[in-house]
């Protein structure tokens, strides 16, 4: 070989090792530098579960498959399925009166003859006691000739109705049996919009179902959930409820009760009501030792008023009366026989005050009148034309529905 080729193959081979001995360093400098420097690229599967975990649950939930799985836990086993079965009687519509139809049944057939039917019903509860003192709604047990109480572990016991309160559409159910589990309950007076709502129940005989969502609301009043037959302020969530849901406990992300799921619109998406645990607690003790559950009033129909409604009724050539542009409470019809019609308490009257407590919706006049307890004189400051006037009210008890 000449000393020229010699010389430029050298030369090539010089190069080669340069450029891999550059690369080393180059590789080397960039692994010293990543971990101090450069920012690594999040990746979805390593970091955002955990990132999930440390926003939304404490670090021993966030050890868990999830949290709606440990607080399903701790209450599941205590939730139960509650079928009934009640008769009731019906009359055969009188066209069955007719020769046509004698010449089939005889003489003795009368159309006026009850008929007897027998309707089964379902719904859910909660056990409270190991005692077997169990939670459901007014509406899944009230008028039941039999009660079958279903546990999770499947045995199965007769349920006896120890109380009912149609205004708060709560019911205490008893079961005799040993090792029985039991429900926390919580306290609703520290529930808060957004927090997460956990409903268990058995929705459309589907058992043991569980869904998720949050406190959309709390202190929805039952006549805004359109419910005004009831004496109570719901809670409302977007946790699925359904038919069967009723009665089962609506939990909080700790598997603590913080109210019974009792309503559905039927017109709306995603929006269900439970009433308050707190609720719960004041009345559930005197329906489980038999005791009748109070629940004061006065007896008028009412709506809130409000400067601009009031307005707009004055402008309105057909009104009956014109009204005073304040905020009150409107008497809409004061209904014949009660305390309110007693006092002397008129159509068109404005309430203003409720023994000196100023009064500016219906909702909490409302709230006053339950709390103020049967047979007290309540002092109701109203406007009646361009004057104010007292009128003294003795409350009564509130009946019972039928």
């Amino acid at each position: 070989m000449s000393s020229t080729k010699f010389s430029i193959w050298l030369r090539s081979i010089s190069n080669y090792l340069l450029a891999i001995l550059l690369g080393v360093l180059l590789t080397v400098g960039v692994y010293r530098v990543s971990p101090s420097k450069a920012a690594p690229v999040p990746s979805t599967d390593s970091v955002t579960p955990p990132l999930i975990a440390q926003q939304f649950l404490s670090p021993q939930q966030a050890t868990n498959s999830s949290f709606v799985t440990a607080a399903v836990n701790r209450v599941g086993a205590a939730v139960v399925r509650i079928d009934t079965e009640r008769t009731v009687s019906r009359r055969v519509d009188p066209f069955l009166d007719d020769p046509f139809f004698r010449r089939f049944f005889g003489d003795d057939f009368s159309p006026q003859m009850p008929q007897q039917r027998r309707l089964q019903g379902q719904g859910s509860g909660f056990i409270i006691d190991n005692s077997g003192i169990l939670l459901t709604n007014a509406h899944v047990v009230e008028d039941a000739d039999k009660v079958t109480v279903t546990l999770k572990d499947g045995r199965k016991f007769n349920g006896q109705v120890k109380g009912v309160d149609q205004f708060t559409d709560l019911a205490v159910v008893k079961i005799n049996g040993t090792s029985l589990p039991i429900a926390s309950l919580g306290d609703s007076s520290q529930v808060q919009v957004g927090d997460w709502a956990i409903a268990v129940g058995n929705p459309l005989g589907l058992d043991n179902t569980v869904t998720l969502g949050i406190v959309s609301t709390i202190g929805r009043s039952s006549a805004q959930a359109g419910i005004p037959d009831k004496r109570l302020d719901f809670i409302q969530t977007d946790a699925a409820i359904n038919p069967g849901n009723s009665g089962g406990p609506l939990l909080n992300a700790t598997g603590e009760v913080i109210g019974i799921n009792t309503a559905i619109r039927a017109n709306a998406m995603g929006i269900g009501f439970a009433i308050p645990i707190n609720k719960v607690k004041e009345i559930s003790n005197k329906l489980a030792q038999g005791q009748k559950v109070v629940h004061p009033y006065i007896g008028v129909r009412m709506t809130t008023l409000t400067p601009e409604l009031a307005k707009e009724n004055n402008n309105d050539p057909n009104s009956v009366f014109l009204l005073p542009e304040i905020n009150g409470v409107l008497v809409v019809q004061v209904m014949p026989d009660t305390p309110a019609a007693d006092a002397g308490m008129r159509r068109g009257d404005i309430i203003v005050q409720i023994d000196g407590t100023p009064v500016t919706n219906a909702t909490q006049l409302q709230r006053l009148v339950e709390n103020s307890g049967v047979n007290k004189v309540l002092e109701i400051k109203v406007r009646r034309g361009k004057q104010t006037t007292s009128v003294f009210v003795r409350t009564d008890e509130l009946k019972t529905a039928t």
